[in-house]
């Protein structure tokens, strides 16, 4: 997901979507060491997500303090 579209989101939702993406990373990971799957673009794409997800959950936090 790019930025401009999680910025769109209010925090509920990007909540919501980080406990999505972290169920899913959760499979992958078990997935990739089961060997069900090699496709460690996917997790890397995710964890990228996972991190501008809690990125705006931070500034939106710190913009509601001041």
């Amino acid at each position: 997901m790019k930025a401009a579209e999680l910025r769109q989101k209010n925090i509920a939702e990007l909540e919501g979507l980080l406990e999505e993406k972290r169920a899913r990373i959760a499979r992958l990971r078990f997935d990739l060491e089961g060997g069900k799957t090699k496709n460690l673009k996917e997790y890397r794409q995710i964890k990228l997500d996972i991190a501008r997800v809690k990125t705006l959950l931070s500034e939106g936090m710190s913009a509601d303090k001041n």
